[in-house]
């Protein structure tokens, strides 16, 4: 076998994964494509709309601080529902995306970075443009594809030009 039909094939169980990874949070999050529903199960909106620093954005999260606050990483409880404001002011959800604070990932993983399902976390340090403590993220744009990526941060296809600060 040449080098590249043996990457391919180690390749594919992680594609798999991924794959795998993305199913998972389309089902468990289906019933939030109403906003009001992530809202009586607890989510509520933070930040505002956060754009990117240059192209794209992360669009509207509603975060549930009881699932942020567990330190528990499970692939069908996200601790954040993340939607796309529309011009028409509805909410669209776009992804899913999981939080865990450094501290305390760290306190019973140190030196191993969390990760799901194969996808490595990524790490944003404090200060933080959101106020946050040290902490550890993967989004999972499961419902709005990204051209960058199913697990980049910023989704280049999602804008806050339209949001007023109003939901519907």
């Amino acid at each position: 076998q040449t080098a590249t039909a043996q990457h391919h094939k180690a390749a594919a169980p992680q594609a798999d994964k991924a794959d795998d990874l993305v199913k998972i949070v389309r089902q468990s999050t289906e019933r939030f494509r109403n906003v009001s529903v992530a809202e009586a199960e607890g989510y509520a909106l933070q930040f505002g709309c956060v754009s990117g620093p240059d192209s794209g954005a992360m669009g509207l999260h509603y975060v549930n601080g009881p699932l942020v606050s567990d330190g528990v990483l499970d692939a069908t409880r996200p601790q954040i529902v993340i939607y796309e404001p529309m011009p028409d002011g509805r909410l669209q959800l776009a992804g899913a995306d999981y939080l865990v604070l450094a501290a305390d990932w760290d306190k019973y993983h140190p030196g191993r970075p969390p990760q799901l399902m194969g996808q490595l976390f990524h790490y944003f340090e404090s200060p933080n443009r959101f106020g946050l403590k040290a902490f550890y993220t993967l989004h999972v744009w499961a419902w709005k594809e990204s051209p960058t990526g199913t697990f980049v941060n910023w989704h280049s296809k999602i804008s806050c030009d339209t949001f007023s600060g109003a939901t519907q």
